[in-house]
């Protein structure tokens, strides 16, 4: 906890202000995005994407990765959807790390990156290390509690006993002239008259 506490001083002492100065004011949530994207060591899990020198250089996966993030905390619903912020928000479009709109890479590489990420389970790696690096050991404390009342009686309701006893009915036809009680309504008889 002093860790995380420590870090959320530094972003609101040094970071924003130095971004705010170099990119100009911030947005609640450009602000969020840059905690998270300081929050995540992108760097050590990005490596494994470096170019080894055959065919074309790709597009940094850090900045892939961090558009990934961007495309979670600012809720773009689609990649082409992400990539049009990207090109009409400079501010996003440098906090992801590219410059121009035109460094800004197509579709299909934004899809094959998420797929690389999906596949090699990026996202639950980073969320791990986050755990282990600012919770370790530690129990997290926390209750939640539903505050809807629910009306209930006190004390169960007594039970009254049937006021007299009714005598069986005899089974077959009534003879001439017997008249009988009717029948008790069926449940289905009596379902459409009564109340909710």
């Amino acid at each position: 906890m002093a860790d995380l506490t420590r870090i959320f001083h530094h972003l609101q002492r040094q970071l924003f202000p130095a971004l705010t100065g170099e990119l100009g004011p911030l947005s609640a949530l450009d602000q969020q995005f840059c905690e998270v994207i300081s929050l995540t060591d992108l760097g050590r899990f990005t490596r494994r994407y470096a170019w080894c020198g055959n065919g074309c250089p790709p597009c940094p996966r850090t900045w892939l990765a961090h558009a990934f993030i961007a495309k979670c905390v600012y809720q773009f619903p689609t990649t082409s959807a992400l990539i049009d912020a990207l090109k009409s928000r400079p501010l996003l479009r440098r906090l992801c790390g590219w410059e121009s709109a035109g460094e800004i890479p197509s579709e299909p590489t934004f899809s094959r990156a998420f797929a690389e990420f999906a596949q090699d389970q990026l996202p639950q790696q980073i969320h791990e290390q986050m755990v282990v690096t600012h919770a370790g050991t530690k129990l997290v404390g926390h209750v939640s509690r539903d505050a809807t009342a629910i009306e209930a009686p006190e004390r169960p309701a007594t039970k009254t006993a049937p006021a007299t006893s009714v005598a069986p009915r005899k089974r077959g036809r009534p003879k001439r002239g017997e008249v009988r009680p009717p029948a008790p309504p069926k449940r289905l008889e009596l379902q459409p008259v009564r109340a909710l």
